[in-house]
């Protein structure tokens, strides 16, 4: 490097030395802060974004991170626990070895005692291009095998329904977290502005109750809408408060839009209020339901032929049958999650035969005619279904004719949305207690939905108390091999 040179005047000026060149490790060192004020800049505006689009209209579509090979979600939940072993999961050594001790050690923690093996009463037979196995409880859904992707390796955390559900609802069964269909709707938005972006048809009361479809956290217009509960028949669940005879629309539409410009002037002297936000857009939100919302209740526009599809002829499927039609309706109207109860039926600890039996009468004819409807009018591709409950059952007996809960290996199926048709994932050990192979934890089946939707479970936060959460929190991978 050049040294500068003192000149022989009395100005005692410096002769510069001249420019030299900047390495590539200089030049970073150097831009390093800005850098970070660039990435802090984009955070900021991702942030202002995403609180414009949740002010401004939080229902509004938005756009996956990536290409999505899912729309929509549809959850069929079978609330109590429905036994892996009598449904989709066939064991033989549970067959010949029954009424002998389990050959392993049981869990640690268990939710009660049982005793020795207990066999299946019902026959199991392969179906669909894979040979998936299916009980004869089934015989509707096993000529659907071939639409459908099986989970045999499922498995959760806790052995209580209450965690257990809030585990498959919300991902923690710990601490109040925003619900799946929560997530899906902040993250995605909704397809239909005069309906919510997640609805809950008859939902359970108990284990968990509204934390189940609640949003916590996120804004409440994320929340699931339910439609009844689980005490209330079918046909009597209807959207509440959803008609108004004492004001015609034109004095509606004025009451509206004051209140409207109230709460917008409150809104501006309080400053950022997303649960006052979320009270403006739920106001709004309702009184375009009351056009939207009778119409599409209403199912007597429907055919014969689609009430037999689904079992309104019969008394034992009619319940389930209307909330899968009512599910059908709402997802072709582009409510973007729907779930559907079965509650609170598939705890059997005892009377295993007789009611295993008439909880699958129930809603085998019903999901079967579900899903053909979907696929008839070009729905299931790009509608994702979920089946299952909060954990499965144990291979050893509870009294007589029982099983206990057992959350180490279970079975859940899904179909349509991007996954393999006719095939089998995953598998519990011979006796059917433990998830060994193609093991998939709640995390992992939530990051797969996720994925699925065009959402990257990693990038799907809200921040609140200082920490962005998600659904999977620090957990959860994506079941690559059962993708489409």
């Amino acid at each position: 490097m050049r040294r500068s040179h003192r000149l022989p005047c009395d100005c005692d000026a410096v002769l510069a030395a001249p420019p030299r060149a900047t390495t590539r490790r200089q030049w970073l060192q150097q831009a390093a802060a800005g850098f970070g004020g660039l990435a802090l800049a984009a955070l900021m505006a991702e942030e202002d974004a995403r609180a414009v689009a949740a002010t401004s209209d939080p229902l509004a579509p938005r756009p996956p991170h990536f290409p999505a090979k899912a729309r929509r979600v549809l959850f069929l939940f079978m609330h109590g626990g429905p036994s892996h072993l009598d449904t989709f999961d066939y064991k033989p050594l549970l067959k010949r070895d029954h009424g002998k001790p389990l050959p392993f050690a049981k869990p640690r923690v268990v939710s009660s005692e049982t005793g020795n093996l207990l066999r299946s009463p019902w026959k199991f037979q392969q179906h669909g291009p894979q040979g998936v196995w299916v009980s004869e409880l089934f015989p509707n859904l096993a000529h659907k095998m071939g639409d459908l992707c099986v989970l045999n390796g499922v498995h959760c955390s806790n052995s209580r329904h209450g965690g257990a559900l809030l585990e498959l609802h919300t991902g923690s069964d710990t601490f109040v977290r925003p619900s799946m269909g929560s997530w899906i709707t902040y993250g995605l938005g909704s397809e239909n502005q005069d309906l919510p972006g997640f609805i809950t048809i008859c939902p359970t009361l108990t284990h968990g109750g509204v934390n189940n479809f609640s949003s916590a956290f996120l804004p409440a217009a994320y929340q699931g809408t339910p439609i009844g509960n689980a005490g209330v028949p079918a046909e009597a669940a209807r959207i509440p408060f959803i008609e108004n005879p004492e004001a015609v629309p034109e004095q509606q539409e004025l009451e509206l839009a004051l209140l409207r410009e109230i709460n917008q002037q409150h809104l501006e002297a309080a400053g950022p209020d997303t649960t006052l936000e979320a009270r403006i857009a739920s106001f709004e939100l309702a009184f375009r339901m009351q056009t939207a919302a009778p119409q599409l209740q209403d199912i007597s526009d429907e055919t014969a032929a689609t009430a037999r599809l689904y079992g309104l002829d019969r008394p034992e499927t009619r319940n389930f049958g209307r909330q899968c039609l009512m599910a059908r309706r709402f997802l072709e109207r582009g409510v973007r999650f729907v779930q559907v109860t079965h509650s609170y039926k598939w705890d059997q600890h005892s009377n295993l035969r007789r009611d295993h039996a008439q909880n699958a009468l129930e809603v085998d004819l019903p999901i079967a005619g579900l899903l053909t409807d979907l696929k008839s009018r070009g729905l299931l591709h790009d509608t994702l279904v979920l089946w299952g409950g909060e954990f499965g059952r144990t291979p050893t007996a509870q009294g007589d004719d029982g099983r206990d809960h057992n959350p180490h290996g279970f079975t859940m199926w899904l179909a349509g949305g991007g996954v393999k048709a006719g095939f089998r994932y995953g598998a519990t050990d011979d006796y059917g207690y433990y998830a060994v192979e193609g093991k998939v934890h709640f995390h992992d089946l939530h990051a797969t939905i996720l994925h699925l939707l065009g959402l990257d479970h990693t990038r799907l936060t809200y921040r609140h108390a200082g920490r962005d959460f998600r659904l999977t929190d620090v957990h959860g991978e994506v079941v690559h091999e059962i993708l489409a």
